[in-house]
């Protein structure tokens, strides 16, 4: 039985899209989705503004400026080629600025995913606000504000906005809509598996990246870096597909996918350290680290318990009949 059937606690059935038919045969679906990953990291090689070297990183303010233009070009033409492949629509088939999570704005729909995920990190937001004293710069601070620096600073602009704006207007927007409806032959369950690891091979090029800033590092250890990159990287993938179809929401995965960048991967062994403002040091504590671990696993129970209530949603993208598949 699939695991997602063993999950679903089956809510009452929303209003669901109407059927029609997948703008292309789903070969062709797939090798354009690839098509469109090449699009996106393969630019970065052809120039030398947005190539790296041994001496010039892909951090370096100037390289972070060009890549950006060019993947704000690089989505534009992926984006545009989903949306004329959906014209024209028929008078049984869903707007297209539906399927390409648009249209209709829902507020619960846009937020209510965030706070799911959220939940998921209770113990490292205990961790930033409570242990580190994380709330300072966001209430007691004008020029440390985390939300400036996003704007101010390349590297936040660049992991917390252009980037989760960019990839999910590639592999959500731009790629789900060519398989919708889903074809016989293949489930939501396979569809959560497929596109997102298209998703995270689309990432192996920081292996060459980081090769060529760290020479010294072993390979070995390079390669297992890559492959567990990979392995979050499709972990997530494959959540934030999972949200896309169920809210029909762009924005909902742009705002988990900024956040989640935000939040990095939650500490799951070890002590907890605190700052001490005596010794200018960090220190370890029994009573923070139990503290934080009781609120990592009682929000993953919570998750768990309202991962389709919270992503409920009368215009998602797949019917919720679909799903017992």
């Amino acid at each position: 039985m699939d695991i997602l059937q063993k999950l679903n606690p089956w809510h009452k059935d929303p209003p669901q899209p109407p059927p029609s038919t997948p703008p292309l045969p789903k070969t062709q679906a797939y090798l354009l989705i690839t098509l469109y990953a090449l699009i996106y990291f393969i630019p970065f090689y052809l120039s030398p503004l947005t190539r790296p070297s041994p001496t010039l990183s892909r951090d370096a303010p100037s390289v972070i400026r060009a890549r950006i233009r060019s993947v704000l070009i690089s989505t534009s033409i992926c984006l545009l080629t989903t949306y004329f492949l959906l014209l024209p629509p028929t008078p049984s088939s869903p707007s297209p600025f539906h399927l390409l999570g648009f249209y209709p704005f829902s507020f619960s729909s846009t937020f209510s995913p965030v706070f799911l995920t959220s939940l998921l990190f209770l113990g490292p937001l205990y961790s930033y606000f409570i242990i580190d004293q994380g709330y300072k710069p966001w209430f007691l601070s004008l020029h440390q504000n985390p939300i400036k620096d996003c704007f101010t600073n390349y590297q936040s602009f660049r992991n917390y906005i252009i980037g989760p704006i960019t990839e999910e207007l590639l592999f959500r927007s731009s790629a789900i809509p060519l398989l919708l409806p889903l074809p016989p032959s293949i489930t939501p369950s396979k569809l959560l598996y497929i596109i997102p690891l298209i998703f995270g091979l689309s990432h192996i090029h920081h292996y060459y990246e980081f090769t060529l800033q760290n020479p010294r590092v072993p390979r070995t250890a390079v390669f297992i870096r890559s492959l567990f990159q990979l392995g979050f990287t499709t972990l997530f993938g494959a959540y934030a597909t999972f949200l896309y179809l169920r809210t029909g929401n762009l924005y909902a995965v742009c705002l988990v996918h900024t956040f989640c960048n935000s939040m990095g991967l939650p500490q799951v062994w070890g002590r907890v350290e605190f700052p001490d403002e005596y010794l200018g040091e960090k220190r370890r504590s029994i009573l923070w680290t139990v503290g934080y671990y009781i609120l990592l696993v009682t929000g993953a129970v919570l998750w768990y318990k309202n991962l389709w209530v919270l992503t409920e949603s009368e215009y998602g993208l797949v019917r919720d009949d679909a799903w017992r598949r």
